[in-house]
């Protein structure tokens, strides 16, 4: 083959981590809940309805045109002459219907919780507008009347009284914060080093750039933690290069795997290997943990691609970066948009690498959540953004169809991080772990994100497979609801859809709960229409979880 054609190696006894703490779970190999019989009209409205598949040059088309009429969509808009609009992603469904994604700056300012969303039908026409904030984007002055010194000094003490180790601040960014309540004048100052489990740290904290008063704060790593499984025999993307084959698969985008080689910083060293044979399915194999990563990452990019039209986390044709073994005896895993990478640990005595499908699904869709909704990691919202990610970690891992790791919907259970051989998560009923939540409280955004999620986690499964006690692929479940009523699932295909065409066309950055259950109603509306059980289905399924 040429040195640029991607390839399939063939790879024997690989070791697979399950997810941990912060990743999803699997989904049952076979036939998930029933789904009820559509009629053709109602197969075709979900066809032209669903997003289709946009080549790199008709993407760049559509970004390119959406550039070129932002300033008229901002006077159809009613924006002021001092709002601008900024091109972030552009969905276009079967039918024509376009759903263009923009962020916001205010004097040139960014504005955080500004984005919005215009639909428009394919003639043109503004069919509706979704906005993170409805409110006037304006503030009195652009001057600040505390100094950016200070604004960094106050987010270094937040980021160590998190337990951050060497926190130093970037210079503080003025923004327009409108994320919650009445835009106002601020700073985003974003302190690194390392969190206290060793992953590294970029907290974001708000403050208000006139009193000194912080407003928000969220951290911009999203990560994972848990230990190790094997899949068996699987095949990965490769190229010839020009000693021997790289660990890099053209065929998605050009994803690449790197050996950091105990390293926290850096790109790491490119995975080469002479004969295209990877790994022995143990640890003290350092291709081992890379040939998971490749796997998982490959995996992700198929299902996103074939089942939901998207090329690449970013839809743009372009893979991300792999890169293991980071750090010492760090069990954990995280995304990080900044290197646009995937990163894995070890796990402790470094011989349990974190590199399961599960890991690198619900990693690698919080940079889908970033490139579209951009669900703040915080409060109401980061739980959305968590369970998104556990979603899609399960639906990925149902797409493998992997014998070796037969899906469910109980989360982290092959870990056995207690040590009780319990499962970490349970979708059925989250509250089993001790911590996750089973239905929406008014407190539910004082909640870690990890525990708040367990709401939207809950609620896909009563949307997918109902309520009640069932035995699916061998796995009993019983799940209650908040209501006492009877949930009738839809299955998990059209599960699946109605929550990524809610997450990439209606969701915002600051949706919350209330704002969630709106975004899929109207999705499964799109999508199957708005007297079908689809939408019966997920109004039901968030009544069960208490979001009105």
């Amino acid at each position: 083959m040429s040195p640029h054609i991607s390839r399939k190696a063939r790879i024997t006894g690989i070791s697979l981590a399950a997810a941990g703490a912060l990743i999803a779970g699997a989904v049952t190999a076979g036939t998930a809940g029933a789904s009820p019989t559509g009629t053709d009209a109602t197969t075709a409205k979900a066809a032209a309805a669903s997003p289709i598949q946009l080549t790199a040059s008709h993407r760049a088309e559509l970004l390119r045109d959406a550039g070129a009429t932002k300033a008229r969509a901002a006077q159809e808009l009613g924006l002021s002459t001092q709002e601008k609009l900024v091109v972030k992603d552009v969905v276009k469904d079967a039918d024509g219907t376009t759903h263009t994604r923009y962020d916001r700056t205010f004097a040139g300012l960014p504005v955080l919780g500004g984005d919005l969303i215009v639909h428009r039908a394919k003639g043109g026409a503004v069919k509706s507008t979704t906005k993170a904030n409805s409110a006037k984007i304006a503030v009195a002055s652009t001057t600040p009347k505390i100094a950016p010194k200070a604004a960094a000094q106050a987010a270094q003490g937040t980021a160590k009284s998190f337990g951050a180790q060497q926190a130093a601040a970037v210079a503080p960014k003025k923004v327009v914060w409108a994320a919650s309540g009445k835009p106002v004048l601020a700073y985003d100052t974003v302190v690194g080093g390392f969190q206290k489990d060793g992953t590294p740290n970029q907290l974001h904290v708000i403050t208000d750039a006139n009193t000194g008063k912080k407003i928000f704060q969220y951290q911009g790593i999203e990560n994972g933690a848990g230990t190790s499984t094997y899949s068996g025999s699987v095949e990965i993307g490769t190229k010839k290069g020009a000693d021997g084959y790289e660990l890099t698969d053209d065929g998605r985008g050009g994803h690449s795997t790197f050996n950091l080689d105990g390293s926290e910083s850096g790109d790491g060293k490119l995975f080469t290997n002479k004969d295209d044979k990877w790994g022995n399915g143990k640890a003290d194999d350092p291709a081992t943990a890379a040939v998971d990563a490749a796997y998982g990452a490959q995996l992700t990019w198929d299902y996103y691609k074939n089942v939901h039209g998207r090329a690449g986390i970013k839809g743009d044709g372009k893979g991300a970066t792999s890169r293991v073994h980071y750090g010492q005896n760090y069990s954990n895993a995280f995304w990080d948009d900044s290197c646009f990478c995937m990163t894995y640990g070890d796990g402790e005595g470094n011989k349990k690498p974190l590199t399961s499908i599960d890991v690198a699904a619900h990693e690698m869709s919080h940079g889908v959540t970033s490139a579209t909704a951009n669900l703040t990691y915080s409060g109401e919202s980061g739980g959305l953004n968590e369970a998104t990610s556990d979603i899609f970690g399960t639906a990925v891992e149902f797409f493998a169809k992997n014998k070796e790791d037969a899906g469910d919907y109980l989360i982290g259970e092959k870990l056995d991080i207690a040590g009780d051989g319990k499962p970490l998560r349970y979708m059925d009923k989250p509250s089993k772990d001790g911590q996750s939540l089973d239905s929406w409280s008014p407190d539910a955004g004082n909640v870690d994100v990890h525990y708040s999620s367990g709401i939207a986690n809950h609620f896909f499964y009563l949307l997918s497979e109902g309520s009640g006690a069932k035995e699916i692929g061998g796995v009993k479940y019983d799940s209650p609801t908040a209501d006492g009523k009877q949930v009738e699932g839809i299955g998990r295909d059209k599960a699946e859809k109605i929550w990524f065409k809610a997450l990439t066309t209606y969701m915002t950055s600051n949706t919350d709960y209330k704002g969630a259950r709106e975004a899929t109603v109207k999705a499964a509306t799109d999508l199957y229409g708005a007297d079908g059980a689809e939408v019966k289905g997920v109004e039901a399924a968030w009544n069960g979880v208490a979001v009105k």
